[in-house]
């Protein structure tokens, strides 16, 4: 019974940590837009609203910039500025947001603060102005993958080669410089600077070549000199923040952090499962799992998917622990645990290695704490730890071979079976199918594997000692 009731336990505690994860996705899905969200800034009309781009392209800078347009458009803003500092990033977030430019009802412009290299230079080919600090540059945008080799798809160059060529014509510029940042396997001749794009290399521009180029308006010291030369004062200026959530988003996606947070979840699980009856271990398991999808989820890097691939898995890899399925339910479970964790971080590659090292750690944790703590481990429930001890009458073949010939009386009837004790032990035996009555002397004549069989003993009668009466014919 006992080992009933704390297996019928111990699948509830799984069952309430497998809720209490949902319950927090569940939270946190609806509390991205509610609880974190940004107040509004709030700006005459007329205002210039100056925006960041001062991290890599990706979605969660994506959508900042989304609500930055908005709340500009709200306020009837002039201007929309964006002060750019970046290293470029997404193809796809960029895309996006250079079709936020182009379709803005508001004018807009770039100030290139260090540099809009890859992604962020097409970003501002979008815009309707560009200005530039002394030192930045613009360029360099040719498609690299996660570790910043080249991509040699010619398919995808000469996408995203006819995307910088579209975007350098919205406002007059050469074509032919945006096709150059882009595609090493081209020439381009730049006549106003006095060079040459040979084969083999990308374009880059300082500010004063681009200047010279037509790929910036001018070249200022500050945002606010380029806000004057738009028109304006620095007074007229509103600057766009990231939201406490917007913050906590970001910090939460750093590699490190994400680390961390995967370790923790893994081990707290892990631990819960394998090693039940602390709780605490569990809670902090599924907080830290709800914290790494949820930095995930409202950066932008990833969507509801992700939170439900993540409980998919969890659900599968707990009923491998109760339905017997040769592994299979632990593979799809260990399967979609792992698409829902690279899902939801900003580079896959990254998400990897991050779960690697996660798992790895969290590996060595956890078989520490097996150790210590072995005698609550859940393997407990599937090892015998019963012994079947003398105390309990209970002897091995080797120790009934020993009775054979002993003495003793029947404390029971035996018909043929009962209960007798010989030499201070109480023994299960029968009888070669006679009845014995209680309080009779007894004698072990043989041994028949776990069966002790038993006669009575008579007085010796003329010499002949051990004569069973019963059997005289």
């Amino acid at each position: 019974m006992t080992n009933k009731t704390d297996g019928r336990t111990y699948q509830h505690r799984v069952l309430i940590w497998i809720s209490m994860l949902l319950l927090i996705v569940t939270m946190g899905i609806t509390s991205v837009h509610s609880v974190f969200a940004a107040a509004p800034s709030t700006a005459s009309n007329g205002a210039v609203y100056v925006i960041p781009v001062d991290r890599e392209i990706e979605g969660g800078l994506q959508k900042f910039l989304a609500r930055g347009f908005q709340e500009a458009q709200d306020n009837k803003a002039s201007w929309i500025v964006l002060q750019m500092s970046t290293p470029g990033g997404e193809i796809q977030a960029a895309e996006g947001i250079g079709e936020m430019l182009r379709n803005s009802p508001i004018p807009t412009a770039v100030v290139v603060q260090d540099r809009a290299a890859s992604a962020g230079s097409y970003i501002a080919l979008n815009a309707d102005k560009i200005y530039m600090q002394p030192g930045s540059t613009i360029g360099a945008a040719a498609v690299v993958d996660s570790s910043g080799q080249p991509v040699n798809d010619a398919k995808l160059v000469a996408y995203w080669k006819g995307e910088m060529r579209a975007a350098a014509q919205l406002h007059s510029r050469n074509p032919d410089i945006a096709a150059g940042m882009t595609d090493v396997n081209i020439s381009v001749a730049m006549p106003e600077i006095g060079q040459t794009k040979e084969k083999g290399q990308i374009i880059s521009l300082t500010a004063q070549e681009a200047q010279k180029v037509g790929y910036a308006d001018g070249i200022v010291s500050s945002v606010n000199e380029a806000v004057a030369t738009l028109g304006h004062s620095p007074a007229d200026m509103v600057l766009v923040e990231p939201s406490i959530g917007e913050n906590i988003a970001r910090f939460l996606t750093l590699p490190l952090v994400a680390t961390i947070l995967l370790f923790v979840g893994i081990a707290g699980i892990a631990m819960e499962i394998l090693i039940p009856g602390f709780g605490v271990p569990g809670v902090i398991g599924v907080i830290a799992f709800g914290l790494y999808f949820f930095g995930g989820y409202a950066a932008g890097f990833s969507g509801s998917e992700t939170w439900l691939l993540f409980g998919v898995g969890l659900v599968l890899l707990v009923l491998e622990l109760f339905i017997p399925s040769f592994g299979i339910l632990g593979i799809l479970g260990a399967g979609s645990l792992v698409t829902g964790v690279v899902k939801a971080a900003y580079d896959t590659s990254n998400a990897l290695i991050s779960l690697g090292i996660a798992f790895a750690a969290a590996a060595v944790f956890v078989s520490i704490m097996a150790v210590v703590f072995k005698k609550r481990g859940i393997w407990n429930r599937f090892i015998l730890s019963e012994q079947l001890s003398s105390d309990q009458n209970y002897m091995s073949n080797l120790q009934r071979e020993l009775l054979l010939g002993m003495e003793g009386v029947s404390l029971t009837p035996l018909r043929p079976s009962g209960t007798v004790i010989v030499d201070g032990q109480h023994l299960d035996v029968v009888t070669q199918g006679v009845y014995i009555d209680k309080n009779c002397p007894v004698r072990i004549i043989r041994i028949d594997g776990s069966r002790i069989i038993v006669d009575e003993k008579v007085a010796d009668t003329e010499g002949h000692e051990g004569i069973d009466p019963h059997h005289v014919t």
